[in-house]
Order: C-alpha cells, then sequence, then structure tokens
C-alpha cells in the first residue's frame, strides 16, 4: 500500500543546489504525487522567505498514524 497523502517540503540549499536541508514543511496534504506535483511552483513562490542561496519545493510521502499512535499515552492522561 502507498501513501495516504503527499506534502510539500520546502529545502535550503547551498550554492548550486546541495548541501540542502529541509527549513519547512507544508501543512497542506495532497491525494496523489500529481497534484502535489502540480503545486510545488506556487508553494516555492509563497515560501521563498528563508535565508539561504536556493531554495527547493519537493514533494515527500506523508506518514499516517495508526490508531494506537494517535491515542493518548498513560503519562499524558489527566489524572485526577
Amino acid at each position: 500500500m502507498g501513501p495516504g497523502y503527499f506534502v510539500i517540503a520546502i529545502l535550503g540549499c547551498a550554492d548550486g543546489g546541495s548541501a540542502c536541508r529541509p527549513v519547512a514543511t507544508l501543512q497542506t496534504h495532497y491525494a496523489t504525487q500529481a497534484q502535489c506535483a502540480a503545486a510545488e511552483s506556487a508553494a516555492l513562490i509563497d515560501n521563498s522567505n528563508f535565508d539561504f542561496p536556493t531554495l527547493v519545493a519537493r514533494c515527500r510521502a506523508g506518514e499516517t498514524q495508526s490508531a494506537q499512535e494517535l491515542k493518548p499515552s498513560a503519562d499524558k492522561r489527566r489524572r485526577g
């Protein structure tokens, strides 16, 4: 089974587009890789305020959480 959704990550890179590191992950979820890729250019324009010589936008597979992962742990439950 493939990823449940895709998100756009903004990467800050050194000159020439090397040594990239993530600087932001956008909150919008896309159902397909194609929808995500179509939104990359606009996302890069809207998120060009990072101080790097080069910025790039890349689609990444999102991670879905299981019901167990979404359940609050015993440590986080309210005690009373």
